[in-house]
């Protein structure tokens, strides 16, 4: 039976993201299976910045919408970001070592099959349409979570 990762990510910051990809992709290179789980801020990264929608949107949700990120590249720092210097920053040096994108991270994580679910109850809260996230989201309750977190390996809030 093959080992099994969980991971919740709560967390809209770039390095954060950065780190919970990296560890997806790494235990998919290691015949672990991953479930990511994102909710509230973790939203934000996997939004489709090309189908964002006003339509059927209250005023708290189109003004939401309007000053979160629109795209997982656009996410800021979650130390030291200093208006987006930092985070520049960082992306020049990772550019420099050749690292790959934190888009690539995602990209890979997709490739290498890595179940990725959204918090039902935080896509109402902040207004997110199923048809405004990438298309391979599968939209759960906490419950459906928690049963499969309970049969990880290893869990992991990010």
């Amino acid at each position: 039976m093959n080992k099994k990762m969980n991971i919740l990510m709560f967390s809209g910051e770039y390095d954060k993201a950065l780190a919970a990809l990296i560890l997806a992709n790494s235990a998919r290179e290691m015949g672990i299976d991953v479930t990511m789980f994102f909710a509230f801020w973790g939203l934000l990264l996997i939004r489709d910045p090309n189908s964002m929608s006003e339509e059927d949107k209250t005023t708290y949700e189109k003004m939401f919408a309007n000053m979160t990120p629109r795209n997982i590249d656009e996410l800021p720092l979650s130390k030291m970001n200093f208006a987006g210097i930092g985070k520049k920053m960082l992306v020049e040096m990772m550019e420099e070592t050749d690292t790959p994108t934190l888009s690539d991270f995602l990209n890979g994580a997709i490739k290498k099959n890595v179940s990725i679910k959204a918090c039902k109850l935080s896509c109402e809260v902040m207004g997110f349409k199923e048809d405004e996230l990438i298309k391979e989201v599968d939209i759960i309750t906490a419950e459906e979570y928690l049963k499969d977190a309970l049969e990880s390996d290893i869990q992991l809030f990010i």
